[in-house]
């Protein structure tokens, strides 16, 4: 069971899905060179746009082995680095 609270955020709220890409590669770049194995992503839940996005980035890093949403926010995704 992950506890949330003590992983990095990234808040997403009033971002654009166009310029998403920049922002969460920087962070996740970041948090691997800290070695954080987790960290979490807050795109909102709304028209499901950004989440979309966020989504597709994921998916074509190299360095992300897994993500999920949060089953208790949908809001949010879960993220799983390997910082090998």
């Amino acid at each position: 069971m992950f506890v949330l609270n003590r992983y990095p955020k990234l808040d997403l709220h009033g971002e654009y899905a166009v310029t998403a890409y920049s922002v969460v590669h920087s962070f996740l770049i970041d948090n691997i060179k800290l070695k954080n194995k987790y960290v979490v992503l807050i795109h909102g839940k709304g028209t499901g746009k950004l989440k979309n996005e966020v989504h597709q980035i994921l998916q074509k890093e190299k360095f992300v082995k897994r993500y999920e949403l949060d089953p208790f926010n949908l809001g949010q995704t879960i993220v799983e680095l390997d910082v090998r």
